[in-house]
């Protein structure tokens, strides 16, 4: 997959995902392929365009 594939998120796909710590609203980081949730400060990878929702993967916001 190259580079520019596993950037091309399905933005409907996006919408309908929520925090899975909080349930609420995620914000999409093209930049670090990353969903945001400011409410959890956490940060959830993207993976060859494969959100990873799982808490133990997240990334502490600071």
């Amino acid at each position: 997959m190259t580079d520019e594939s596993a950037q091309k998120i399905d933005r409907h796909m996006l919408e309908a995902l929520v925090c899975p710590v909080t349930q609420g609203r995620l914000s999409y980081d093209a930049a670090a392929q990353e969903l945001i949730s400011q409410t959890a400060h956490l940060a959830f990878p993207i993976r060859n365009g494969i959100p990873i929702m799982l808490a133990s993967e997240a990334r502490e916001l600071d």
